[in-house]
């Protein structure tokens, strides 16, 4: 490739190495001149340009970059078209991210030209984020540049997507005076919340007293039961792990296993053990895994969730990178142009769990009540099915026989949360977890009791969030008073996770960190009924 300045006169065929704008428009870089080219450029006065000539063995950019993605097995990735000399990978499905460093470096040192860039080793990943790129720096390579990076790519694989595979998960907690009830029953739902993120749940929960004995005996009774493959069990201890001859390790000897590490070198999660009996994974989570926030114990569950088989040189390892303070807990995507409004998808969560406690002692409820001939609960639904939402799902719990079968017909997934007495934010987390796990980029958060809400007011938000790309939160306001719905962006996930009792999506709002586009939708933003007194003024007709 010959690259410089040329005269215009004898620029047919060239690749502009710069935009050029000229009257009525431009021509871009990487454009290859034309005659008609030539003559805009001379009437616009410009008689030099910067560009490149290609020569027998030459690449062009974007054909240089599209063979190195069709190079890497296609299994649960998706890629971009070549553009600007540049390939973006995305996963497929859920999963785990896992690099071949060394396969990488491999790939970036045959010629400066021809650019690998990835996400970090063993990232959690979810259908449509972006994991990788291939960039191609100038114009053009040779072929042979090219041609060795596609051997070297289909002999060693530099990434893939490993997905989750199903487990029989145990939880067993210790117990000690000194641990409150309460604690114990917020580690069991952040757990799993935690699962529900690799489509995984809870098998069963155990608690026991605190002492080596007792917890070596329940972990050989959850590994006894029959026909349950593979399995995993889960220890939060009520004391920390300060020794190797602790009560978690010793007891994971007694009970017949062999202890891998105790400890590790990431922060939050040095406290962590890790044992084995036999096909069994037994870990000992660190006390920061009562939190939502990522730790440790996130990175080795990944790893055996994908069906890794992680021991102490993993382990080890993973001092680099190891401080998580900062760290983001999803990747962001890097999308093309076209992705910004057609591809970023929003599923619906609808809220309807709740117990109106303000209904009074007649034991009526809200959302069964009469609008437009039919309970509330159904006429929130179908107004949700109508919208472009990609799916809805509707969080059911107090009175859930009756309010599933109100929505019997309907195309939506009824979600049940048995924690519902707890208040909204388990609803709000329940429904964020099963909605992502479809792959939608946003989540609009719509509360089943507001009867001023249109299908047209919902498209309005999702086009809005298309809009910023599904990079910002949005919130429906009324004369710039903030109100409902909202869409919030998967980015939130750990967010979300992390809230308790009677929250929802307003202090989301407040602590997420994210832009915030407000769409008036008028007086429906602030109509719900929460009374029998307010459903009746709304036009509503109680029932039961």
């Amino acid at each position: 490739m010959i690259f410089g300045e040329f005269d215009v006169q004898g620029a047919e065929g060239l690749l502009l190495a710069h935009s050029i704008k000229i009257p009525g428009g431009a021509l871009q870089k990487g454009h290859v001149v034309d005659v008609r080219d030539i003559d805009r450029l001379k009437s616009a006065g410009i008689e030099r340009i910067v560009a490149a000539r290609l020569e027998d063995g030459d690449l062009g950019e974007n054909e240089a970059a599209a063979q190195l993605g069709e190079a890497i097995a296609p299994d649960h990735l998706r890629f971009s078209e070549a553009a600007t000399g540049r390939v973006d990978i995305y996963a497929g499905a859920d999963g785990l991210f896992v690099a071949n460093q060394e396969a990488v470096d491999r790939l970036n040192r045959i010629d400066p030209a021809i650019t690998l860039a990835c996400l970090a080793d063993h990232t959690h990943v979810s259908s449509g984020d972006m994991v990788a790129t291939f960039k191609i720096i100038p114009l053009a390579v040779p072929i042979a540049k090219i041609e060795a990076a596609c051997a070297e790519l289909r002999a060693t694989a530099p990434f893939q997507v490993k997905l989750f595979a199903k487990h029989a998960i145990s939880l067993i907690a210790t117990e000690l005076s000194s641990l409150k009830v309460p604690v114990m029953d917020k580690t069991a739902r952040i757990l799993e919340r935690r699962l529900a993120a690799s489509d995984n749940r809870l098998s069963r929960e155990q608690r026991v007293p605190h002492e080596i004995k007792a917890l070596a005996a329940s972990i050989q009774n959850v590994i006894a039961i029959p026909q349950e493959t593979p399995k995993l069990v889960i220890i939060f201890g009520a004391s920390a792990v300060i020794d190797a001859a602790d009560v978690i390790p010793q007891a994971i000897r007694e009970a017949g296993g062999h202890v891998l590490s105790v400890g590790m070198p990431v922060d939050p999660g040095n406290l962590m053990v890790l044992g084995r009996i036999g096909e069994t994974y037994v870990v000992g989570a660190p006390g920061c895994a009562r939190s939502p926030k990522q730790n440790g114990f996130d990175w080795i569950l990944d790893r055996i969730l994908a069906g890794e088989e992680p021991g102490v040189h993993d382990v080890t390892g993973m001092g680099v990178g190891g401080l998580l303070m900062e760290i983001q807990s999803r990747p962001q995507s890097r999308d093309l142009p076209a992705r910004k409004r057609a591809d970023a998808s929003v599923a619906i969560v609808l809220l309807a769990a709740g117990r109106a406690r303000r209904m009074g002692e007649g034991g009526q409820h809200k959302l069964l009540a009469e609008f437009d001939g039919m309970p509330l609960v159904r006429r929130s639904t179908s107004i949700a099915v109508a919208s472009r939402a990609a799916s809805v799902r509707v969080v059911t719990g107090h009175r859930r026989g009756e309010i599933e079968a109100a929505l019997e017909g309907l195309s939506v997934t009824p979600i049940f949360n048995a924690d519902y007495a707890s208040g909204m934010a388990s609803s709000l987390a329940a429904g964020f977890v099963h909605a992502l796990a479809c792959g939608a980029d946003g989540i609009l958060v719509m509360l089943a009791d507001m009867p001023g809400v249109s299908t047209a007011n919902l498209n309005a938000l999702i086009d809005a969030f298309k809009e910023a790309a599904g990079r910002a939160i949005i919130r429906a306001v009324s004369g710039g008073k903030r109100g409902n719905p909202v869409i919030l962006p998967r980015s939130l996930y750990h967010t979300v996770l992390g809230l308790e009792g009677d929250v929802g999506a307003r202090h989301i709002i407040e602590m997420g960190g994210l832009p915030v586009v407000d769409v008036d939708i008028g007086d429906a933003a602030h109509l719900d009924v929460d009374t029998i007194e307010q459903i009746v003024a709304a036009g509503g007709k109680l029932t039961v």
